[in-house]
């Protein structure tokens, strides 16, 4: 593999009519992908995906906005797909208090009790937080340095950074990192160890340029290693090699 896209939705109905001519694409591009469970259906969907597809790793879990929807049958199912073998982690989970689709405290207890079954399962956590950031580390807080993850779609500055870091998380970079106007996320990066670093591409979302405005995909990724590259001065080869290294490393990929 020359790259992975440790965060996409292939299940979205975006790719209804080309789901198999967009995951060919991919692999023609000697990509791995990691499609991501945010409620029960589509997490249903992504372990099928991944286990029709060697390549595609699947994860389980309930986005925040569908938190109040989360109750003891829809864990139970959750911790029996996380134990077929496709299954890499529990995800995606966190809070999100810029739609509150959810009750923000239903939104907490939903995810404390997936961070206890990431813990249950020794699985890592794909985690989601969108203006939700002091809860978000409070409750990451609590379980001290126990979780191994990432914060995916990561968009903050430095210092923020550092907080997740210091919690022993990996960050999770997708397209708006080649958007001009995201100065902070652009400098942060020359912050950030490389092996703490995946990319992304949050597909369909977050396209990057040159193809902003256009439905994502995962063969888009090479755009945002690109910029990254170009971000941090380090050969794109030398990018592509250390990403793929850390997410096969913090997902425990088998090929």
């Amino acid at each position: 593999m020359q790259l992975i896209d440790s965060h996409a939705h292939l299940d979205d109905r975006a790719f209804a009519n080309d789901r198999a001519a967009t995951i060919a694409r991919a692999f023609a591009d000697k990509m791995g992908i990691i499609t991501i469970g945010s409620d029960l259906r589509s997490s249903e969907e992504a372990v099928r995906l991944a286990g029709r597809h060697r390549g595609i790793w699947a994860t389980v879990g309930a986005h925040p906005h569908g938190a109040r929807h989360v109750d003891d049958n829809v864990l139970e199912t959750f911790k029996r797909l996380a134990k077929r073998h496709e299954v890499v982690a529990i995800g995606e989970i966190g809070l999100d208090y810029y739609r509150d689709l959810s009750p923000r405290d239903v939104q907490r207890t939903v995810f404390r009790d997936q961070l206890e079954l990431a813990r249950q399962l020794k699985l890592p956590v794909c985690l989601h937080n969108r203006e939700s950031t002091e809860d978000f580390l409070d409750i990451l807080r609590e379980s001290g340095r126990e979780h191994r993850g990432v914060v995916h779609s990561f968009l903050g500055n430095a210092d923020l950074a550092a907080e997740f870091l210091d919690l022993g998380l990996h960050l999770g970079i997708g397209g708006p990192v080649t958007f001009p106007k995201n100065g902070d996320l652009r400098s942060a990066l020359r912050e950030i160890p490389i092996e703490r670093l995946l990319i992304e591409t949050d597909c369909p979302y977050l396209t990057p340029v040159p193809y902003r405005g256009r439905r994502n995909e995962p063969s888009y990724v090479r755009f945002v290693a690109e910029e990254i590259a170009r971000l941090i001065d380090m050969g794109i080869e030398e990018l592509r090699r250390q990403t793929v290294q850390n997410t096969v490393r913090l997902f425990e990929l088998a090929s």
